[in-house]
């Protein structure tokens, strides 16, 4: 099984590609001359309304037809609020498994704040602000305030920039990154590798940026 997150943004070159994979069960490897055959189930992802991209020239019809043939709505998250406190759950122990630390938790009265959020940033919004809360607060249990005060300050996957009147937008970019990497840095006890595996980028980038930004102190995990 091979699933195609995003599919909207793929490029018409690469939708070429694909349709002809889909139509030919066949591909080869860039530089190479062997034909392989290929026996795949396609399951492909998209927040994007594809029949108005179609009409826009940004995606191919026939591509459309080929993989439309058992389509699933996914609500967005405000409309299935029953599924945050499982996703809840789930997050928590996520992170606790990844740090290897007790799982925090978040008490049912404090689950309907999140439960009356709109979460214009759907499931990935919600993944991104118990991280936060886990990283961010302290003690067992996240309660209603720790919640609050991310809700109603900024949406949980905006930067926090302080107001300084003379930051340029590089300042702010370094600030922001320098943030992030030091909590994602302890949330793996100072591991590189793993910590590149979470942020998605290759270790190499993710030295010379802790380099660069002073954050090794001498350290290479």
């Amino acid at each position: 099984t091979l699933f195609l997150d995003e599919i909207g943004d793929m490029s018409l070159k690469t939708q070429s590609k694909i349709l002809r994979i889909l139509q030919e069960e066949k591909f080869e490897r860039v530089g190479g001359q062997k034909t392989i055959s290929v026996d795949v189930r396609v399951i492909a992802a998209t927040n994007k309304d594809l029949e108005k991209e179609i009409e826009k020239g940004n995606f191919r019809q026939d591509l459309y037809y080929r993989l439309n043939v058992i389509p699933i709505h996914v609500p967005p998250l405000r409309e299935r609020q029953e599924d945050i406190p499982l996703l809840c759950e789930e997050f928590l122990k996520d992170y606790a498994i990844a740090t290897n630390t007790s799982a925090k938790r978040i008490n049912d009265k404090d689950l309907n704040i999140l439960m009356k959020y709109h979460w214009p940033g759907n499931v990935r919004e919600l993944k991104n602000l118990i991280e936060r809360l886990v990283i961010l607060t302290s003690g067992d249990e996240i309660g209603a305030e720790d919640i609050s005060r991310f809700l109603t300050r900024r949406p949980p996957d905006t930067p926090e920039i302080t107001s300084d009147d003379d930051k340029t937008l590089k300042d702010a970019k370094t600030q922001f990154e320098r943030k992030f990497l030091t909590h994602k840095l302890a949330l793996f006890g100072g591991n590189i590798t793993k910590t590149a595996q979470a942020v998605g980028v290759e270790r190499s980038y993710l030295y010379k940026k802790l380099k660069s930004l002073g954050l090794l102190n001498g350290k290479d995990s």
